[in-house]
């Protein structure tokens, strides 16, 4: 993606809604080389800011999802990359950056954006560590641009009145800004179009009952928090109007890896007549995977099946087994939904047809 010009960030400043507490924040920025990210894991019940030091600190946060998302992951890898190339300065430099770079991309393998941005960063790596953060801050910037165009791009399929279904969470905290299933509902309801969101609770980490209900709430969206399994139902009875998801990687022929429950949306989808588009920058889409069966899908701790974390009678995190003891879980973080399934897909450059045909055409642009 192309860099942003100082002109437009600061634009990016005056117009932003991203807000907690009448402040703007990304979700990720570096300070110095001290990486920011929002503790995503403590939301909705805490708003704290983790510090990453390190690089190695940042790998943390990717790999126990205090960040993620794919363009959040791929904004902190990205930073990581340039804390590694100032880092390696006490070291054998490129020995070290080569080290790094492997460690930062096995942190989550099946997001796209983690390793787009980490390749880049590396190859300004070679040059110089300045170089390194400089390339790494144009792609945050880059990415929160891309998500004000999704949402552009995107409000053009909302009526008025549009009842949306989301899976996951594709909000700003998924990406540096903006966000990407989120953004065209942003977009629309400053429009004033009063869209009305279902969010799916997305088990086992419920990041869409936790953290788009939380986005949702603090931008004054209407809204509904639904079990993951009421989607079809509701589709049944017509109160779903179209059904938005992010991505986390979309391979050449347009299929698309996304949170674990996004296929069986899908399929319902496809059978009541709803059209689904997937939300993503051009940086979620892998040209070197010719179709979806090939993408790694990440196994988890099966714990995350069996725990749940949250506030007590006296407002004190708890954490507490659902499942029965004994019991094995398994644990797969994504599906692939086909191609056939998507109507299309939105990024910065437009809406496109979910086939290699149009992929091929975007990626030239």
């Amino acid at each position: 993606m192309k860099p942003v010009s100082d002109k437009l960030r600061a634009y990016f400043l005056l117009t932003a809604f991203m807000k907690v507490n009448k402040q703007h924040y990304r979700s990720v920025w570096i300070d110095g080389t001290t990486v920011h990210l929002i503790e995503q894991n403590l939301l909705p019940f805490k708003f704290q800011i983790y510090k990453a030091p390190k690089y190695t600190d940042t790998c943390k946060a990717i790999k126990t999802m205090i960040t993620r998302g794919a363009g959040a992951i791929g904004g902190a890898a990205a930073f990581a990359m340039a804390q590694a190339a100032f880092e390696a300065k006490l070291h054998d430099y490129i020995e070290f950056i080569k080290t790094a770079r492997k460690t930062i991309e096995a942190t989550r393998p099946t997001a796209y954006d983690l390793f787009y941005s980490v390749e880049a960063v590396y190859a300004a790596a070679l040059n110089s560590p300045e170089a390194a953060l400089k390339k790494a801050q144009e792609l945050a910037d880059a990415n929160a641009a891309a998500g004000k165009a999704i949402g552009e791009y995107g409000n053009e399929i909302l009526d008025k009145n549009a009842k949306v279904l989301t899976h996951c969470n594709a909000g700003w905290l998924a990406f540096v800004d903006y966000g990407s299933a989120l953004a065209p509902v942003y977009v629309a309801n400053e429009k004033g179009k009063n869209v009305f969101v279902y969010a799916d609770e997305t088990r086992p980490r419920s990041q869409g009952a936790r953290l788009t209900a939380w986005e949702l709430h603090n931008q004054g969206i209407p809204h509904a928090i639904i079990a993951d399994n009421a989607a079809a139902s509701l589709m049944q009875n017509g109160k779903i109007d179209v059904l938005i998801t992010g991505a986390d990687r979309i391979a050449a022929n347009g299929d698309v890896a996304n949170k674990i429950g996004t296929l069986e949306k899908a399929i319902a989808a496809k059978y009541y007549g709803i059209p689904f588009y997937v939300t993503a920058p051009i940086s979620t889409i892998d040209p070197n995977l010719p179709e979806g069966t090939k993408i790694t899908i990440e196994d988890r701790n099966e714990d995350e099946v069996h725990y749940a974390t949250g506030p007590n009678a006296n407002n004190e995190l708890q954490t507490i087994r659902l499942t029965n003891p004994g019991s094995h879980a398994i644990n797969p973080a994504f599906d692939v939904t086909p191609a056939a399934l998507v109507t299309g897909i939105i990024t910065e450059k437009g809406i496109i047809e979910p086939n290699e045909k149009a992929i091929s055409v975007l990626l030239k642009k």
